[in-house]
Parts: C-alpha cells; sequence; structure tokens
C-alpha cells in the first residue's frame, strides 16, 4: 500500500514482469480487507497512509492470528524513529524509498520464499501489492 499512485505503479509493473500476481488497496483500512479477501503471501506498506497509516496497519496483521506470520514489507522513506516503530509493529523488512526496483524484486521473492514466522514455509503466491494501500500481493507462477 501506498498513498502515491507513481509509487504504486513503479511496485505493481516490477513486481509484474517478475511473474507476481500484485492487488491493491487505496490505503491501510482497504487493505485490511484485501488481505483477508485475497490471503496473499506479503504486504507491502508505506508509513503515510490516508484513513490507516501503514505501522498500524501492520500491528493490526499481527495482532490478528490469520495475518500473524505474514511477511510485512515498508516501502518508505522512514524516520529511525518509524523503522523502530515498525520493527516494535512486527514489521519484517523495510525498503527506503527511492528504491531499486531490482532491490523490491529481490526482497520480496526472498520473503516470499523464506520460512514464516511459525517455522513453516512460505509458498510462492499471493503478495498483497502496490495499491495506495499496496499490498504487494503477488502470485509467482501460476
Amino acid at each position: 500500500m501506498d498513498d502515491n499512485k507513481v509509487i504504486r505503479q513503479l511496485i505493481r509493473v516490477n513486481l509484474e514482469l517478475e511473474g507476481i500476481e500484485v492487488v491493491t488497496a487505496a490505503d491501510g483500512a482497504e487493505c485490511l480487507e484485501v488481505v483477508h479477501q485475497v490471503r496473499p503471501d506479503l504486504v507491502t506498506l508505506d508509513v503515510v497512509m490516508p484513513r490507516l497509516d501503514g505501522l498500524r496497519t501492520a500491528a493490526l496483521l499481527r495482532a490478528d492470528p490469520r495475518t500473524r506470520d505474514l511477511p510485512l514489507v515498508v516501502v518508505s522513506a522512514c524516520t529511525q524513529h518509524e523503522v523502530e516503530s515498525g520493527l516494535d509493529a512486527g514489521v519484517d523488512a523495510f525498503l527506503a524509498k527511492p528504491f531499486e526496483p531490482a532491490e523490491l524484486v529481490r526482497l520480496v521473492r526472498q520473503l516470499i520464499v523464506a520460512p514464516r514466522r511459525g517455522g513453516r514455509p512460505g509458498p510462492l503466491g499471493r503478495v498483497p501489492g502496490p495499491g495506495d494501500a499496496e499490498p504487494a500481493a503477488g502470485h509467482a507462477g501460476g
């Protein structure tokens, strides 16, 4: 999720070029709805979002037993305080804006194939992706 349409599109295009299906949302509140409908393998979040910011969205995803192991990546120009708050909320990785598209793809691929927090391997699949609320929802390979 990202409130900047250009950034959302950049994330979407780069992930889709790698065969990752991307689903987007307009803000943190919509992201939560999309995540429960789509059941992604990973979510990307921006910190500054309308209605519900990225760090609060991350905390809500971590508090929900259905999504507590879902990999979360913050793609944002974060302050040190925001990074610390994100780590406290359970964010798995940070990618600073501006970012290299190849780094985004590498990070997403790494997290969707890595063992989940609960210890079970995560299959390649849905990654909520860049919407305004950038769930980087992707589905790699089918």
